[in-house]
């Protein structure tokens, strides 16, 4: 086995600069090699950062070597996901996984689209007659929290927690820099909550509700009940929330693909998939290398905390031919941004069917807009916007 170690001094994944511009440090890491030691990265012993997109794509389908035992970036908070769906790998993955998507299945949800089309024109009608508004706050945001709390049953003051415990959620998964340390005791909030909730303090008939229902049916442990509902309002928001502001800022930036939209709304899955290859909501993810790997020549020891950078293997021009370039017409299916494999997205059905609903409405209403400058919101592991407003549009 050849060892090749290319090792780099620390680029500062985590750092502000980067987050809000991860695209330039990618590229230079994803030249350098397939695989890169970062001396740092905010971690003591370093990360084994990979770039390409086929180690990426390979590593997410290979849990026995990258095990999900280390998706965060931090022991604390690798500790408290143990036996969770995201931080179990297979055959104990199973079980909790199942429970988790039960209500997650396109069969569960395709009952659910007429109801989030018919929320997502709503608002969009409401903000054309408005004129002016913010893409984020009115939009991006507003429909995963009417969608995500209601279906999991949220009711009471937990309703206007969500969003923060969602964000929260994400960026305690980052190394223990100052965003961590302080998003702690938010997180812990959600987890004292999901964990201490009861079934009838859920909404009858809602999501939250089945969970309980399956344990009362002997199909998962009761003590499981708070730890799914958990992960539903952990995963179930910000991604979601990400994934539609970068759309509408995407559009914005580029009006003749807005265009070609508006033209063709049969565009609108091909170009959401466009969106997430381009601006990946969860640009990386941690895994433990649990064996000696080799990649391209280079060799992770076992032991070693691997960074997973799946929005520079939506990037690498191995793969995607002028990945710099925003095309609604590409239909990249095969991005990275859902994760792959036996991890993949538990909650993508439910996110495209919430980008779908907000695009559609627009490209419906909407002929052109135009949009201020935005302010990103800097999170340790999204990467979304905080604000966007939209000073100018017309009604189609």
């Amino acid at each position: 086995m050849t060892v090749t170690t290319r090792e780099v001094p620390d680029v500062g994944l985590f750092s502000d600069e980067v987050l809000l511009d991860p695209y330039p440090v990618y590229a230079e890491l994803r030249e350098r090699a397939s695989v890169v030691r970062l001396e740092s990265a905010g971690m003591p012993a370093g990360i084994w950062a990979l770039t390409r997109y086929e180690p990426v794509r390979d590593a997410l389908g290979d849990p026995r070597v990258f095990s999900s035992r280390s998706v965060a970036f931090n022991e604390r908070m690798n500790a408290a996901l143990v036996g969770t769906s995201l931080a179990t790998d297979p055959p104990d993955h199973q079980r909790p996984r199942g429970a988790l998507t039960e209500n997650l299945s396109p069969r569960a949800i395709r009952g659910l689209k007429a109801g989030i089309d018919a929320k997502a024109d709503a608002m969009v009608a409401g903000l054309v007659e408005r004129g002016t508004f913010d893409a984020i706050d009115d939009l991006a945001r507003a429909l995963p929290l009417a969608v995500v709390v209601d279906l999991i049953g949220v009711q009471g003051k937990a309703r206007e927690k969500v969003l923060d415990w969602g964000h929260a959620a994400f960026n305690v998964l980052g190394p223990m820099n100052e965003r961590t340390v302080a998003d702690f005791p938010v997180a812990g909030e959600l987890f004292e909550w999901a964990h201490n909730i009861r079934a009838g303090e859920l909404t009858e008939g809602s999501m939250g509700r089945a969970i309980f229902a399956a344990a009362e049916r002997g199909e998962i442990p009761y003590e499981n009940c708070g730890m799914i509902t958990h992960q539903y309002v952990a995963a179930g928001m910000d991604t979601t929330i990400a994934s539609i502001g970068n759309a509408i800022d995407l559009f914005a930036a580029h009006p003749d693909q807005y265009g070609l939209l508006h033209e063709d709304p049969s565009l609108i899955p091909s170009a959401f998939n466009e969106v997430l290859r381009y601006e990946a909501p969860l640009p990386l993810f941690g895994r433990l290398v649990t064996e000696d790997v080799e990649i391209d020549g280079t060799v992770i020891p076992a032991g070693s905390q691997a960074a997973v950078l799946l929005a520079s293997g939506n990037r690498d021009p191995r793969h995607y031919p002028d990945p710099d370039s925003f095309q609604v017409r590409r239909n990249p299916a095969d991005h990275l941004s859902f994760g792959y494999g036996t991890h993949g997205c538990a909650g993508q059905g439910l996110a495209r069917l919430e980008a779908f609903a907000v695009l559609g409405a627009l490209v419906r209403r909407v002929r052109r807009f135009t949009v201020g400058p935005g302010e990103r919101r800097v999170g340790n592991m999204t990467r979304s916007l905080d604000k966007l407003p939209v000073v100018e549009l017309e009604a189609a």
